[in-house]
């Protein structure tokens, strides 16, 4: 074979290996407080207290030394009902949004409006607080991404109730129009089956996923999102923060 005819096939297996790779950022993270204003700016309809408890959850994450992307950040917004769009994926090595989509609660948080939330097996209902992507695989919905709840006693059960995000037919804009909501899931952030894979693709293998309502319980207790500084100071992360993405 002709070194030209080598240097080609090299190029194109790069090419498919750079195609196949999650989206990864090179140089030093980006700086969340800078970044705040601007990515709401892009996403206006979001709570800014959600951005800001996610950016604040990725920062204490990546300072106490977890493997933690700082690439992308999704943030779910319960406080929206779920005829409105309130998933928000941020690409913030470029200040933009890769997605802007509905997203499914489960059926005992609520009908149209999410109001109840819980981290009990079998309660079919949403949890909330911070998780990180963990790996793909294909289930009875297809191509799913699991979950790990990182918050004790909010989300921490979420990989034995098997909440994952997933494609589902009940979550589109034509059913929330026709129905006044759209399906409800098990407690699982389900997504239009249109934009599943792309989605899944971009947030698998460690990224950081919160989900979001003005739970007093929740906002004053949460050691990642929450208002406590002192995590920002220790040199030695505390037992729930040394992660791995292997379970």
């Amino acid at each position: 074979m002709s070194f030209a005819r080598k240097f080609a096939s090299f190029f194109v297996f790069i090419c498919l290996l750079w195609k196949a790779s999650p989206l990864i950022a090179s140089g030093p993270p980006p700086n969340p407080n800078i970044q705040i204003d601007a990515l709401l700016k892009l996403a206006p309809r979001l709570a800014p207290q959600a951005l800001e408890a996610a950016l604040t959850a990725l920062k204490r994450l990546s300072a106490s030394g977890s493997n933690v992307r700082w690439d992308v950040v999704t943030v779910i917004d319960y406080s929206k009902p779920s005829t409105e769009h309130r998933m928000w994926v941020f690409d913030l090595a470029h200040a933009r949004v890769l997605f802007d989509e509905l997203a499914a609660h489960g059926k005992n948080s609520g009908d149209n409006q999410p109001l109840r939330f819980s981290n009990a097996p079998d309660s079919l209902m949403s949890s909330l607080g911070v998780f990180l992507t963990g790996d793909t695989y294909i289930g009875k919905h297809g191509l799913s991404l699991r979950l790990q709840g990182l918050e004790k006693g909010f989300n921490d059960n979420c990989m034995a109730r098997a909440i994952v995000i997933h494609a589902a037919d009940y979550v589109s804009d034509v059913i929330a129009a026709a129905k006044g909501r759209i399906g409800r899931s098990w407690g699982c952030p389900a997504v239009r089956p249109e934009i599943s894979r792309p989605l899944i693709e971009t947030l698998r293998g460690g990224s950081l996923v919160l989900a979001y309502y003005p739970d007093h319980d929740w906002m004053r207790n949460s050691k990642l999102a929450g208002l406590d500084q002192t995590l920002l100071q220790l040199k030695t992360p505390p037992e729930f923060l040394k992660l791995t993405l292997t379970q």
